[in-house]
Formats: C-alpha cells, sequence, structure tokens
C-alpha cells in the first residue's frame, strides 16, 4: 500500500519518483555536483589569495621567519646527534650554531680574499678582450664600427648623469634596504635559536590551537612535515656543493679568472632548484666566452649541462630517496610562481613549501592518525611523542 500522505511524503524515498512540478532540484544531477565542487574549489582559492595576501603584506616577517626554519631544519639533527652523545643541550646548539657562522664567515672571507688577489688578472683580461672586440668590429660584416661603439659609450654615461638624482634615489632605497637586511638578520638569529631551544614546546602550544579531535592529524602532519623538510635541506646542500664543485673544476681546468667565487656562487644559486644552477652555470659561460675563447665557451657550457644532468638524474633521485616526492616539473612550475609572487625569496622558498605541503596534505588523507587518541601529549616535529629532551 502506498503512502497517501501529503505532509510526510518525500521525494524520491522508497524508490518513488519525485512528483511532478516538484522544485526540491531544479538542476540536472551532473551540474549540481559541479556546482558544489566548483564553490569549494573558490573557497580554497580564496583562502589560498588570503594568505599569499598576508605574507606580501608581512614579507619582513615571514622572510626571517622561513630562513630560521630552514636553519633550524638543518642545525636539529646535528644538535639531538650531540645531545644523545652525553653533550648538554645548551652546549649543543652553541656549537651547532658556531660552527654554522664560521662556515658562512669562511665562504664571505674567502671570496673576497680570491677577488682582491685576481683582480688584476680579470682587468688585464677584460681590458684585452675589449681590444679584441674592438679589432673585430673594425672588421666585422656588422656594419658597426668601434668608433660607432664608443659614441654609445659616451652617450650611456650622459644618460647616467642625466638621470643622477633618480640613481642617488635608489642609492637611498639601497640604504634603507640595507636596515631591512639587517633587522631581518637579527630576526632569523633569535627565532633560529629559540626553535632549537624550545621548539617542542612552542610546537604543541600550536598543537592545543586545534580542536581536540583534530590534534592527532595536526601532530603527525607536522611530523611529516618536518621530517621532509630536514630531509629537503641536506639533500638540497649535497646537491649545491656537487654543483659548485662540478662547475668550479670545469672552470678550472680551462682557465677560467675566479674559479673559486664562480663555484661558491654557482653553490648558493643552487639554494634555488633547477633555475639557481642554470642561471650560474650561464654566468660561467659568459666569463668564459670573454676571457678565454669560444672554444672555451662550448666546453664549459657542455660541463655545467652535464652537471645539471647529473644533478637531475643521479643526485637528486638517490639523495632524495622516498622523503621528498616532487616531480621535477611540479619543481620548475613552484619555483616560476614562487619568484613571480616573491621574487627570490619566492624562489627560494617555493619547492620546500610544496615538499612540506605534499607531505602533510599525503599524511591527512591516508587517515593513519586516526588511530592515535585525540588527548595527550603531543611532540614536536623530529622528537618523541611526549618527550622534551635534555633541558638547558
Amino acid at each position: 500500500m502506498q503512502p497517501t500522505g501529503q505532509g510526510g511524503k518525500r521525494d524520491g524515498g522508497g524508490g518513488l519518483p519525485p512528483r511532478e512540478g516538484s522544485t526540491r532540484r531544479t538542476l540536472p544531477p551532473g551540474l549540481d555536483v559541479v556546482g558544489k565542487g566548483a564553490w569549494r574549489v573558490l573557497g580554497i582559492i580564496g583562502v589560498l589569495a588570503v594568505f599569499v595576501f598576508l605574507v606580501a603584506r608581512l614579507e619582513e616577517i615571514v622572510v626571517p621567519f622561513l630562513i630560521a626554519l630552514l636553519l633550524s631544519a638543518f642545525l636539529k639533527p646535528p644538535v639531538n646527534w650531540l645531545v644523545a652523545h652525553g653533550w648538554r643541550k645548551w652546549l649543543a646548539i652553541i656549537l651547532a650554531l658556531v660552527v654554522a657562522a664560521g662556515a658562512m664567515a669562511g665562504l664571505v672571507v674567502l671570496v673576497e680574499t680570491q677577488i682582491s688577489a685576481g683582480l688584476p688578472e680579470v682587468q688585464q683580461r677584460s681590458e684585452a678582450a675589449y681590444r679584441q672586440f674592438r679589432d673585430y668590429l673594425d672588421s666585422s660584416p656588422l656594419q658597426f664600427t668601434s668608433a660607432q661603439f664608443d659614441a654609445f659609450l659616451v652617450q650611456l654615461g650622459q644618460e647616467i648623469q642625466r638621470h643622477g638624482n633618480e640613481i642617488f634615489s635608489g642609492a637611498l632605497v639601497v640604504g634603507k634596504t640595507a636596515g631591512h637586511v639587517l633587522a631581518g638578520a637579527l630576526l632569523t638569529a633569535f627565532a633560529t635559536i629559540f626553535m632549537l631551544i624550545d621548539g617542542s614546546n612552542v610546537w604543541r602550544w600550536t598543537v592545543r590551537l586545534f580542536p581536540r579531535g583534530a590534534r592527532p592529524a595536526v601532530d603527525g602532519a607536522g611530523k611529516a612535515g618536518w621530517t621532509t623538510l630536514t630531509s629537503f635541506v641536506r639533500v638540497q646542500i649535497l646537491v649545491a656543493a656537487g654543483n659548485g664543485i662540478g662547475i668550479g673544476l670545469f672552470a678550472f681546468f680551462l682557465g677560467l679568472p675566479l674559479v673559486v667565487p664562480i663555484a661558491i656562487l654557482v653553490f648558493l644559486a643552487s639554494f634555488i632548484p633547477v633555475i639557481g644552477a642554470i642561471v650560474t652555470g650561464a654566468l660561467a659561460v659568459l666569463v668564459a666566452l670573454v676571457f678565454v675563447g669560444p672554444v672555451q665557451a662550448l666546453i664549459m657550457l657542455g660541463g655545467v649541462l652535464l652537471v645539471h644532468l647529473l644533478e637531475a638524474h643521479v643526485m637528486q633521485p638517490l639523495a632524495m630517496g622516498a622523503a621528498v616526492k616532487i616531480h621535477p616539473l611540479a619543481v620548475v612550475f613552484a619555483v616560476a610562481a614562487g619568484s613571480y609572487l616573491a621574487g627570490i625569496p619566492g624562489a627560494l622558498f617555493a619547492v620546500p613549501t610544496v615538499a612540506v605541503v605534499n607531505a602533510m596534505v599525503s599524511y591527512a588523507v591516508r587517515g593513519t592518525w586516526r588511530a592515535a587518541p585525540a588527548s595527550g601529549p603531543v611532540a614536536s616535529p623530529g622528537t618523541d611523542a611526549g618527550t622534551d629532551g635534555p633541558e638547558l
């Protein structure tokens, strides 16, 4: 017997089709599903847009914090190793910071010494290259003589003098930026120190901001992201060192000037994956073309490509393993998007951000955190649950 009540009848309930003229569903099912999905996508895009806007507005605070996070990810494993071997925590932190600061200062001193020692040779080679270029202009079919080139240089000097006020104002901006860099360096130093000292308590406080039921997921995702970040930092240092040594050796055997500064520049730029090594490698090719010759420049280009191929197909897969699962295409687009949105800092932090977010989302989607208790102590990423480690 079919129900005949009007008030309690459900459209489609019990296999009955909806009544003619019913208004409970006015859209086709496919369009209804697509619409709901589109609203969710728009909501996610809106949240990301607000996040990017806030990061851009607070760049002078966010960038030092991110640098401190990378430094902490690099220094935390040796600090934990020293503590596990009987060192006091404060002494292990001081040693790690001193060694890291000494290494950076050593690089700066080495570059300054090499540039000072090689500057006379660079000046002589520059003058010789300039004379050869003028001779080439006089004998080349380009119809651009050395006299026209001199006139172009004179005009360029006049333009620089004419816009001297703008250049001076730019120098003021540089001075202001130097002050911001100093403030950022101090923020980075303090943040790194306190992350190493009290990172576990900071993480527990962060997890407690979330609802009790979500804390296991947040805690586990944070651990997964932290593991990925530490792996990425270690691998990137290894890859950067390989790029610097490889391109530096090619430059040395080809007789390029300022070999050590070139190698260090490649090392530092390689922290921007893929793009950094290519750009600095192109600079090495240009130096070879100007100071040595076209044949050596072609050899240098082959060396840069060889080092890049070794990085992409040997060093990255072997060193990364399964810790950082990012496709090379995602790396390129992440660096491009980061540089477009935030310049050099964006290019530097794009790949580790994508790697950490990917690890955290993957952990949350797997759902293994549901087996963890909804309450109880949570540990900072990289530490054992419920332990603080040795106190200072």
